[in-house]
């Protein structure tokens, strides 16, 4: 398994540099990075001297670079999904279909990109990848998407499973199912639906794991770089993304982050080692739970309580802050139990059950 890192900020502030830097320094130490670059232009190619494509490129000892295109990867992925399809439909039809044609419909490039990295990662050929992204909400809501799709699956089965429709309809699923799937029982079928639930566990598990994937804000002086870079990384903890420290272009005060180490860089660095204190580990978790308070305790930091939203409308608390809502999965112990209060103390926002 790979370390996964990547970079929030404003546009221009050097996130790029920043990824290249520390990408060299990884490959310097002995481990093997691969550098993925998913922002539009030749940008990343000019700035290592090496033509990307999708294909990981070697561009020095240690460390290969890939520039992601959607049109090829999308190609590729429509080609695999034709293989499932005949391996799973007794009637294929996507055959009919060619990936040479598909064009890229918005959110695409997100799914796209989260696939490959998760590939890359399975592969376990790399120490660390290096993530360069456009580093904004759309960075965020891609290392999202195994929580939220894993949240659909799970709330939807629920009403549909407890609704009139699906129990007038469950005696009539699996023959259906077995008429069109190559499965010979239900339990092949639940096997099938297990793999993809297993799928998005993982990817949520890594996601909320600091060692596996974390972030680091980059930012300037600038008034709004640095309220950008702040807001961000209140998001951030929506999606249960670990923020681990921030590289300021120059001269900061250490309270404009604060708990975060701020570790200020030159502008055009060669090599960037993370600072031992700026270790994600050492950050504040975005969700703790404490079964013998019952309370639940939420890191969101740079919002304040007008900001946020506490929503108990169903199994799940959701929490909406950032332009982003968050479900939290409650344990047996508290499930089902009513909120009683919230409060903000010290950038968390602790939530009280009955």
């Amino acid at each position: 398994m790979s370390q996964i890192l990547t970079f929030l900020g404003k546009g221009g502030v050097g996130k790029t540099t920043t990824a290249i830097a520390i990408a060299k320094a990884f490959a310097s130490q002995g481990k093997q990075v691969l550098l993925v670059g998913q922002q539009a232009g030749p940008g990343l190619s000019q700035m290592l001297e090496t033509e990307l494509s999708c294909d990981p490129q070697q561009v020095s000892s240690g460390l290969s670079a890939v520039h992601l295109q959607s049109t090829t990867l999308l190609e590729r992925y429509w080609e695999k999904m034709k293989g499932l399809e005949s391996q799973f439909l007794r009637t294929p039809f996507f055959k009919e279909v060619y990936g040479q044609e598909l064009g890229i419909l918005p959110g695409m490039d997100a799914a796209l990109g989260l696939s490959f990295l998760r590939e890359r990662d399975a592969e376990g050929k790399y120490d660390a990848i290096v993530y360069d992204g456009i580093g904004d909400l759309i960075t965020l809501r891609m290392l999202g998407m195994p929580e939220i799709l894993g949240w659909y699956l799970r709330r939807f089965r629920q009403v549909l499973t407890g609704s009139a429709l699906g129990q007038a309809l469950s005696p009539f699923v699996e023959p259906i199912l077995r008429s069109i799937l190559q499965v010979s029982s239900t339990d092949d079928i639940t096997q099938q639906a297990g793999e993809m639930n297993n799928v998005l566990t993982k990817g949520l598990k890594a996601v909320n794991d600091p060692n596996r994937v974390a972030a680091y804000l980059v930012t300037t002086a600038d008034p709004i770089a640095i309220a950008t870079a702040k807001y961000l990384w209140g998001s951030a903890q929506q999606v249960g993304l670990t923020v681990g420290g921030v590289f300021a272009r120059s001269e900061i005060s250490d309270r404009e982050f604060s708990p975060l180490p701020v570790h200020v860089i030159p502008d055009r660095p060669v090599e960037l080692v993370i600072p031992s204190h700026m270790a994600a580990d050492l950050a504040p978790v975005p969700v703790a739970i404490d079964i013998a308070t019952k309370q639940v305790k939420l890191f969101l930091p740079t919002f304040d309580k007008r900001q946020v939203k506490l929503i108990q409308s169903g199994p799940e608390v959701t929490i909406e802050a950032g332009d982003q809502r968050r479900n939290i999965f409650l344990p047996t112990e508290l499930a089902g139990k009513q909120a009683t209060g919230a409060k903000f103390q010290d950038s968390y926002l602790i939530v009280s059950f009955a």
